[in-house]
């Protein structure tokens, strides 16, 4: 089998999942590379890797370059992105600066692999909420098609990276030993036994960026600006792991049978959905897993083709790092 050399750019959460995941699927690796803003070594899972600072001549002889990328901010792909391009690397990228652009291919390998082919140098990795609601609806929507969706989301803090899991344990833990202190709140407010219903910027039409990423980025997966799309995201005191309660109308007749059966056929999902034994996703059961878990399936009652769907990821897995990886896996197995 060929070997690639691959660069991961980040060592956050998401980029040190990147370097997990890669060596637990055993990606076709001849030399790996590893950059960040500073000179380092890092430990994952008891293996040493040297991170060296990013340059803009760092991609001399990388193949596949592997952006951890970040929300709410320019990631480093803007800037060296174009030159370990000009360098003959293909690059995937996490972050959000290129998903919208059209002549960007936005992937998730489940519903729209072949979309990969049209890359001229750089592919992007959706929003962790947006890959885990496609993953489970595009079996859906090729059967039967989709009219509307209105999502929930219930995002974990590692979504907002390593300062958002540190707030949440050191709050859980003055409360534990009732303490008083003053716990330093990046994520702005209070977050141990709280929720915000605000994820990313408040737009004039009272929207989150967050939200809009959802509708946006659902349309151009599956090339359709016709579905109806509305969203609220909120973060909740969860470590890791999205949960998404989401309601669709399909355009063709269908039932709750036909949902199930299709789900459970495709790839990448497992239902859990027992109502006798309570049995449903949850994400402290999802962490650390690669699929996404559907269950609550159940029709609405008032409503002709409406149904709610209860959807939950590792958003640090699917929803970030494994997409980013299976997306370079695909890449490989398209250019055989």
């Amino acid at each position: 089998m060929k070997k690639y050399n691959v660069a991961v750019v980040g060592v956050g959460v998401v980029g040190q999942e990147m370097i997990r995941t890669l060596k637990q699927r055993e990606f076709p690796i001849k030399e790996l590379f590893v950059f960040a803003r500073s000179d380092r070594t890092i430990s994952i899972n008891g293996n040493n890797y040297s991170v060296k600072t990013l340059t803009k001549d760092s991609f001399k002889g990388v193949d596949i370059a592997l952006f951890a990328g970040t929300e709410g901010e320019k990631g480093a792909a803007v800037t060296f992105a174009p030159e370990a391009i000009k360098q003959g690397a293909v690059v995937i990228d996490n972050g959000a600066d290129f998903r919208l652009d059209e002549d960007v291919p936005l992937i998730v390998p489940e519903a729209n692999a072949g979309d990969i082919k049209s890359h001229k140098g750089i592919i992007a990795n959706p929003n962790c909420s947006t890959i885990q609601m496609i993953v489970a609806l595009a079996p859906i929507y090729k059967k039967f098609g989709l009219d509307r969706i209105i999502a929930s989301t219930y995002q974990a803090v590692s979504g907002s990276g390593r300062s958002g899991i540190a707030q949440l344990e050191e709050e859980y833990r003055a409360w534990a030993q009732d303490s008083s202190k003053d716990v330093e709140k990046p994520m702005g407010d209070a977050i141990g036994f709280n929720l915000f219903p605000h994820i990313g910027g408040f737009q004039q039409d009272g929207y989150t960026s967050e939200e809009w990423k959802v509708v946006h980025e659902t349309h151009k997966i599956f090339h359709n600006s016709n579905i109806k799309i509305s969203c609220t995201a909120v973060r909740v005191s969860v470590k890791t792991g999205h949960s998404e309660a989401v309601y669709i109308e399909t355009s063709k007749d269908c039932s709750v049978d036909d949902i199930k059966n299709i789900l459970s056929q495709a790839p990448g999902i497992k239902i859990i959905d027992d109502l006798e034994k309570n049995l449903y996703p949850m994400p402290i059961d999802c962490e650390g897993t690669d699929d996404v878990f559907v269950g609550r399936i159940r029709r609405d009652p008032f409503v002709k083709n409406g149904f709610w769907l209860w959807i939950v990821a590792d958003n640090l897995r699917k929803g970030a790092a494994l997409n980013t990886i299976q997306i370079a896996e695909e890449l490989i197995r398209q250019n055989a």
